[in-house]
């Protein structure tokens, strides 16, 4: 696998940066774009890229606002300015735009993961088209009225001291609650995976695992909000392909619970090619769990029979 890596500039004219990874000595045969989660970063689908460029997909995957190498110093990590949600959707469109530019007539696959699954649920309101299919990691459905809830809070944090101070007690709201299943917990991100190595790893990166500012929380609730709308949904294409995928007690989906109303609402949209897979034991990030193999071996099997559908 080669890797290289370029900017370009976002809806509102800023930096953002992004990892591109090539088959080595090979021509592409499709591409996948990823989407990374929340107070993560794109480096860390590394690995997946490495199984992926090695069965002929290309990769591309940029640093969020307020995330990774687009953030402008690590002080700057969980803040994404204003209408980040959105701006954020919007500039997986540009990017999206600039990779069908670069590799004319290949087809494209959009992946999205925890907070990045959100942004492609709602890019697919905006701008499904064109897409060969779509892979959600780590997912959910709308959570009702505790959505209202996180909206109302956030308001009155945003109220109180602006949109960039960071937000603990939004963080504990969403963060916190997700480890209270594993209690007694090893370290407070034992929901993510059971492999602990993998999990230190993640507490290790300075770029991972800060907390968020008030103005993303609210901006992600909203664009939540927006995202769940029956006028909205019904824009996304029906014959496109969805994929999704996640841990049986992966908090953000509700234990499967929320996996199992997404693929229920989809199905009411009539999306025709849906498929998912809940994985007995596993927690929030599929692609670093201890099965992981098994993850991305089924992974590149939906592609390959995307791939050969007519």
């Amino acid at each position: 696998m080669r890797e290289m890596d370029f900017t370009f500039a976002g809806r509102d004219g800023e930096r953002i940066f992004v990892y591109k990874w090539c088959p080595e000595g090979k021509q592409p045969k499709a591409i996948v774009q990823i989407a990374h989660g929340l107070v993560e970063t794109a480096a860390r689908y590394r690995r997946v890229a490495e199984a992926l460029t090695a069965n002929g997909y290309l990769v591309y995957a940029n640093d969020h606002r307020g995330h990774g190498q687009t953030a402008s110093s690590l002080e700057e990590v969980g803040y994404w300015g204003e209408d980040g949600f959105n701006a954020s959707v919007d500039n997986l469109a540009i990017l999206t735009g600039i990779i069908k530019k670069e590799n004319p007539g290949l087809p494209l696959f959009l992946f999205g993961h925890s907070m990045g699954s959100f942004f492609v649920q709602n890019y697919l309101t905006k701008y499904g088209e064109g897409l060969q299919g779509v892979i959600l990691s780590g997912s959910n459905d709308s959570p009702g009225l505790a959505l209202n809830l996180g909206i109302a809070i956030a308001k009155r944090e945003l109220a109180k001291s602006g949109a960039r101070p960071s937000s603990p007690k939004l963080h504990q709201l969403s963060f916190g609650a997700y480890n209270k299943g594993f209690e007694p917990a090893r370290t407070p991100f034992d929901w993510l995976s059971r492999d602990e190595a993998e999990v230190d790893k993640y507490i290790n990166d300075p770029y991972c695992g800060g907390i968020a500012s008030v103005g993303l929380y609210y901006d992600l609730f909203c664009g939540l909000k927006e995202t769940y709308k029956k006028k909205n949904r019904q824009r996304i294409p029906e014959d496109l392909p969805v994929y999704i995928f996640s841990g049986a007690r992966d908090p953000v989906g509700r234990n499967g619970k929320g996996v199992r109303k997404l693929v229920r609402s989809y199905q009411k949209l009539g999306i025709k090619d849906l498929a998912y897979k809940i994985y007995p034991d596993g927690r929030h990030e599929m692609l670093n769990e201890l099965n992981r193999d098994e993850v991305i071996k089924d992974l590149l099997t939906w592609l390959e029979r995307q791939m050969t559908i007519e």
